[in-house]
């Protein structure tokens, strides 16, 4: 749809017949409800249709200038589909994966041309999210990476170019503020307040209602898959899990941290989730102890904060605008704020200092300052001051 949408010929390869045309009634709703709501004529959407081909071999994508791979997140299956792209690929041809945070260049080393491949991450939904995530890889080409970012801004989309590491910009980042919030209903806040809280700085949703957005499964089932017992499953999933066990999924379900009413979006708390996370707590030996709104706060945002200072140290990202760019277009930071590096620089990186010593010292070795902040700080500079040299 992105492609078609910008006027951009599209073929569509999947495995069956039954997943093309899946995946092609989905796309005929999309545009059928964008005509209901006056977006586009019904002329325009018949126009988008037309420049969409489907088809079952590989062989069809001979002559694409660029082809994007977008199966699930496993590599061992993404770099088979990298090695029948080498098979069929015209010289030239950008070689692109959609991974939200596999190894790129793991990718590139099925082909003999590393040089064409690169990292194009859309933001879920595709059509709708105007982030994307270009990522080069350690052999991308200078023209490759060009490319791809005349291509994002062809696309309607806001191109944030990235090294190759684990999650890249947007999702490392996530790791940690998640990891806080679930850190923090275990030590004495509850889901509710926490994303009240996030929702009050701004936030389109807290990470407990994103949570019940994407599917509590999605996890659960991954640890299951991967022979993970009980006790060693990750404490700040252990809620989740025991919700999952209840079938309380998330919003599919109509039950997840939250209670939906059929065909709502809008989740009531619900005091069952509070007593588990409290039994939680218990069975693990955690006093629980009340946490105010600040704190919950600082957490969160400071997680992000402080992983984005050793995401620009490592070079991941350019520039701390970058990471303000991929915060507020890829998660509803709220824009306001300029984004969780320039809030930061607003706070003061001294303080934004004193406020991660004193969570290491009461929570441990998670809250160790990066040493691009701790320098930042000593001499007075700012995240922003980094990009004027």
């Amino acid at each position: 749809m992105c492609f078609a949408n910008a006027g951009i010929p599209v073929t569509v390869l999947e495995m069956n017949q039954e997943a093309i045309d899946r995946g092609m009634a989905i796309i005929r709703r999309n545009y059928d409800g964008m005509v209901q709501r006056g977006r586009i004529s019904a002329d325009a959407a018949e126009k988008r249709m037309a420049l969409i081909s489907t088809t079952l071999a590989y062989a069809d994508l001979g002559q694409a200038d660029v082809v994007v791979e977008a199966v699930y997140e496993n590599l061992d299956v993404k770099k088979k589909v990298f090695e029948e792209f080498e098979k069929v690929c015209k010289p030239g041809a950008i070689i692109a994966s959609n991974t939200s945070g596999l190894d790129v260049d793991a990718m590139a080393s099925v082909t003999s041309r590393p040089e064409d491949v690169i990292g194009l991450h859309f933001f879920s939904p595709a059509n709708v999210m105007r982030l994307l995530e270009v990522v080069r890889g350690e052999k991308t080409s200078a023209t490759t990476i060009a490319t791809s970012m005349a291509l994002g801004k062809i696309l309607g989309k806001v191109a944030v170019l990235s090294g190759n590491a684990p999650g890249f910009i947007g999702n490392r980042m996530l790791g940690g503020y998640t990891r806080q919030a679930g850190e923090m209903i275990l030590q004495g806040a509850t889901p509710y307040q926490v994303d009240k809280v996030i929702g009050g700085f701004g936030m389109p949703m807290g990470p407990f209602q994103m949570n019940d957005l994407v599917g509590l499964d999605l996890g659960w089932r991954a640890r299951k898959l991967a022979g993970l017992k009980p006790e060693e499953v990750p404490i700040t999933a252990r809620v989740a899990d025991k919700l999952c066990e209840l079938e309380r999924f998330g919003q599919k379900t109509n039950r997840g941290f939250y209670i939906y009413q059929e065909g709502s979006r809008a989740g009531q708390p619900d005091p069952e989730v509070v007593k588990i996370v409290e039994e939680t707590s218990a069975e693990l030996g955690i006093t629980r102890t009340a946490i105010d709104d600040e704190e919950v706060l600082d957490r969160c945002i400071l997680a992000l904060v402080n992983e984005g200072a050793r995401i620009l140290e490592d070079k991941i990202a350019i520039r701390a605008c970058d990471i303000d760019i991929v915060y507020i277009n890829g998660y509803g930071f709220p824009e306001v704020t300029g984004g969780p590096m320039f809030w930061a620089d607003q706070m003061g990186l001294d303080v934004v200092l004193k406020k991660i010593e004193g969570f290491r010292e009461k929570y441990g070795d998670f809250w160790t300052p990066a040493p691009l902040l701790e320098r930042l700080a000593k001499d007075g500079k700012s995240f922003a001051s980094l990009a004027q040299g």
